[in-house]
């Protein structure tokens, strides 16, 4: 009799260090995955005075650069057509996430993709040559490929931040973005204006499920025609991305290794250096963060008619009180 049990407790033995093989390497991963994120980028050590107050880094923060490349089906910018090296694709809409490792909370910074700065100019062999003072969305298309684009792209966000950190960045192509909606099932919004594009048939006011192509021209579509379109687009944006981190959520709660699968499909439609490894990490902790409406914000400043084009000039008192309210914490306090 109990011969004939020793195949059977062979089996459930060897099932059950599996089972233990995979949650000791899952949980492995995700340590080393959260390691090299932190590790990736020097951390500010110098405490900040302002207005009499003293301010000190949070080391529990990791932020990202998300860029939408616009190299789409249709062209909404009128400046596209011409530049000489615009196919390397604008980053037609740019964000910072920012994730408190310790009270798990995300915050995300949308920058007006009108923002004047400066951006760098490259020559064929990408070295850098005299800034011009432009769009800041413009900075993508400057550079070889997206790699080289979306490492200025970084570099001109963290000079607008005044140098704070960024932990790693990932660039979109915005046709990827029916790709990226479908696998977390779809996204619901309340439509906030009229879009009828193709097979788009969003009516301002209505519910709608975002499925393929409607999540495409939901946050892509401005009317160029009307001043600060923008502003409206990046409600949208704001307001698609709530409800895609919501969604996102319960399809990681569901299955641990989504992110691997996105991170796969996504591949041939993206520039990234977050690796495989620190995807992992970042997607099985998702479901702890807290993020809504209240978590977006957006630079505050001024709109204004430029010779050619709209130009944003951000409120730099506005911005380092954003920086800091987000950023840092007061000495002192817990």
């Amino acid at each position: 009799m109990r011969v004939k049990k020793k195949p059977f407790l062979i089996t459930i033995t060897g099932i059950l260090i599996f089972v233990m093989l995979v949650i000791g390497g899952y949980t492995v991963i995700r340590a080393i995955g959260k390691s090299r994120l932190q590790s990736k980028t020097d951390l500010p050590s110098a405490p900040v005075r302002y207005q009499g107050t003293l301010y000190e880094y949070n080391e529990n923060i990791i932020t990202f650069l998300v860029m939408g490349i616009d190299k789409g089906k249709e062209t909404f910018e009128p400046w596209e057509a011409e530049l000489d090296n615009s196919g390397n694709g604008q980053a037609d809409a740019l964000f910072l996430a920012v994730l408190d490792t310790e009270n798990h909370t995300i915050k995300v910074i949308g920058i007006n993709r009108n923002t004047m700065t400066d951006i760098y100019l490259c020559d064929d062999t990408n070295a850098p040559i005299p800034t011009s003072f432009s769009q800041i969305a413009l900075q993508h298309a400057y550079g070889a490929d997206g790699t080289v684009g979306c490492e200025y792209q970084v570099k001109v966000v963290q000079d607008l931040f005044y140098h704070l950190p960024i932990h790693g960045y990932v660039a979109i192509n915005v046709d990827a973005v029916p790709v990226i909606n479908d696998t977390v099932g779809g996204v619901t919004v309340d439509v906030l204006e009229d879009i009828t594009l193709h097979d788009a048939n969003l009516v301002a006011g209505n519910r709608v499920h975002l499925m393929g192509e409607s999540a495409y021209w939901y946050i892509k579509y401005r009317d160029i025609e009307q001043f600060a379109s923008v502003d409206m687009r990046t409600k949208r944006q704001a307001q698609y991305l709530n409800g895609f981190i919501d969604a996102a959520k319960q399809s990681v709660k569901e299955d641990p290794f989504l992110a691997v699968q996105l991170y796969r499909e996504l591949k041939p439609h993206m520039d990234t250096n977050i690796s495989a490894v620190e995807a992992v990490y970042l997607a099985s902790d998702l479901p702890k963060y807290q993020f809504d409406e209240n978590s977006f914000y957006k630079l505050s400043g001024e709109t204004v008619m430029g010779e050619r084009y709209e130009e944003f000039y951000p409120d730099d008192d506005a911005l380092l009180t954003l920086i800091l309210d987000i950023f840092y914490q007061k000495v002192g306090e817990p």
